[in-house]
């Protein structure tokens, strides 16, 4: 304001001219150079003034760039009133007050600005050193969006590294997939499924391939064999082991994250300990856990002996180790998000510290701000509505190992993929179902009897054909035929039929899964021989993979609430 009231910066921001001066505390007036200026200003060097009055800043020098204190009072600087022939002049004042007041505060929040931007860089760089990223083929969606459900897969391995961690068997095992969770959040962001993978289940490990100083490597699969071979075994990554899971679930992992021993004990201890109940005392002399029955808090050392231990609690097992481990993290879940916590800006600091210090994760979230965003988008999920799992699994002949239970699992599989909670049925999933039990309630026509036409409105190249097929070679269905490609595309699979053809589309929409919604009923009966109409829509996954997944797991699936404390038996 000051260099324009002197004609000598018609064409500056007077706002970018102010600027803090660190050896005297003060803001400065930096006049532009190329700014016209008197010659007794050009040849001045710049000075800092003692500072004057109101009424001598008025009358100063333009030499002059350092304001001095100003008086908030009105009047003159012997505390007067103003004579009443400077009226127009005391409005004018106020004015020019008003705007420098502006000035001033507009600097100082530009400084605060700066400040933070500058602190939150810094501490960006700090935590970004902290992360070990790690470049996976071969697996993954390529990253998570705001609007759609995100999987992530992980991965607890028993590598022995870090500080004191080599008595804890082979120090010098390259580790295997100890302990695996798919953590699958659906699209609305109200719940969660944490699903365990035992460690022992055999399954068969595809081909990958991984990325090594000297380009990529082909890693040959492997039929019938451990699932924690998935990892560290023949030189593979968490890519095969992300693969291994697309292979045994049908679920896309979008990102991994790995950790070791260390991270248990440092996030437990960042957090000030977690909170675990015991139903008897355990004496472990394997994992070295010494604890009587009832409640404790456990960080450090005595938290990863807590998730270690498997031979003193319920059948010794590795399926027992998963249950004690399940609740250990739904305790942890629920410190991390306490108020205790969430109002402690030092234990927030120790947990991101000590987290990204401990994780290894993909390089789509190898970045902090990347982090953060996946963070916010897990936050939302309240602790009630998070599910922790296991696959249904049971025992194999060698007694060691287990074998996929498939008529329980692959339920529960197609509930993660489909995005269906299981803790809660949502009301547009109950709406379904009631609707569902009205179009669906009678009789059912034999498989041979149904007369149905396919076309394909998806966006599966001969999804049409493959559904026959399946149809007449799997269910009986002979009377049915391949009518090619829909006049367009359908986001939704539908079956319209005639009221008198009501329990032949009640048997085809059990034989495929057909939800409620995909049933359009007409007005008319249907004459001679005329056959419902299937179109497949963009929901279509495969001839013979239901439409929509079951509402709720099957029974004896294993689970633990997040939000609920479980005493360890």
């Amino acid at each position: 304001m000051d260099a324009q009231s002197r004609g000598r910066a018609d064409e500056i921001d007077p706002a970018d001219q102010w600027v803090l001066n660190p050896q005297t505390g003060n803001y400065e007036l930096r006049l532009d150079q190329s700014a016209q200026r008197s010659s007794s200003s050009t040849s001045a060097a710049p000075r800092t003034p003692a500072p004057r009055s109101p009424r001598d800043r008025r009358t100063a020098s333009p030499e002059r760039e350092v304001p001095g204190q100003r008086s908030r009072r009105a009047g003159n600087a012997s505390g007067g009133t103003n004579p009443p022939t400077a009226g127009r002049r005391k409005r004018k004042q106020s004015k020019s007050r008003k705007k420098k007041a502006l000035l001033w505060t507009g600097g100082v929040t530009a400084a605060v600005v700066v400040a933070a931007a500058v602190g939150t860089y810094l501490v960006y760089q700090h935590f970004d050193s902290n992360l070990n990223t790690l470049d996976v083929t071969g697996a993954g969606s390529g990253g998570f969006s705001k609007d759609q459900a995100v999987n992530i897969l992980v991965i607890g391995t028993d590598k022995r590294s870090g500080t004191g961690n080599e008595s804890y068997g082979d120090k010098d095992s390259v580790g295997h997939a100890d302990t695996t969770i798919l953590f699958h959040v659906s699209k609305d962001r109200t719940n969660a499924t944490a699903l365990s993978i035992p460690r022992d289940l055999i399954t068969d490990i595809p081909k990958c391939e991984t990325k090594t100083a000297d380009g990529t490597k082909e890693i040959a699969g492997t039929r019938e064999t451990r699932f924690n071979e998935s990892l560290g075994q023949s030189g593979r990554d968490p890519g095969c082991t992300m693969l291994t899971v697309k292979k045994l679930t049908g679920v896309t992992v979008d990102h991994f994250m790995m950790a070791d021993f260390n991270a248990v004990k440092t996030m437990t201890s960042a957090v000030g300990g977690v909170e675990v109940c015991l139903a008897k005392d355990i004496k472990d002399k394997d994992s070295k856990l010494d604890l009587t029955a009832g409640k404790h808090t456990i960080k450090g050392e005595q938290a990863l002996a807590f998730v270690r231990t498997r031979h003193s609690v319920g059948f010794g097992g590795d399926l027992s180790r998963i249950e004690i481990q399940q609740q250990f993290l739904s305790s942890l879940i629920r410190k991390m998000k306490s108020s205790d916590t969430l109002s402690s800006p030092s234990k927030m600091w120790d947990l991101a510290e000590a987290a990204t210090k401990a994780l290894t994760v993909d390089t789509g979230i190898g970045k902090i701000s990347r982090l953060r965003d996946l963070g916010l988008e897990l936050s939302k999920v309240d602790p009630k509505n998070i599910t922790f799992a296991t696959v249904p699994v049971v025992d194999n002949t060698d007694g060691a190992t287990v074998l996929l239970n498939e008529a329980k699992a692959k339920p529960l599989f197609q509930m993660i993929e489909n995005d269906t909670s299981l803790t809660e049925v949502k009301q547009r999933e109950q709406d379904a179902k009631n609707k569902q039990q009205g179009l669906l309630k009678g009789a059912r026509a034999a498989a041979s009897d149904i007369r149905v036409a396919v076309f394909n409105g998806s966006q599966t190249q001969g999804a049409a054909l493959t559904t026959l097929t399946w149809l007449q070679n799997e269910q009986g269905v002979m009377k049915s035929s391949n009518e090619g490609n829909a006049p367009s595309k359908l986001p939704k699979t539908t079956l319209t039929y005639a009221p008198n053809q009501a329990d032949q589309a009640r048997k085809l929409a059990d034989l495929m899964g057909l939800p409620a919604t995909a049933l359009k009923p007409g007005t008319t009966n249907a004459e001679g021989l005329e056959a419902m109409q299937l179109t497949l829509g963009a929901d279509f996954k495969g001839a013979g993979v239901p439409i929509t997944g079951p509402a709720k797991a099957p029974e004896g699936v294993q689970k633990v609430e997040a939000d609920k404390q479980v005493c360890a038996k």
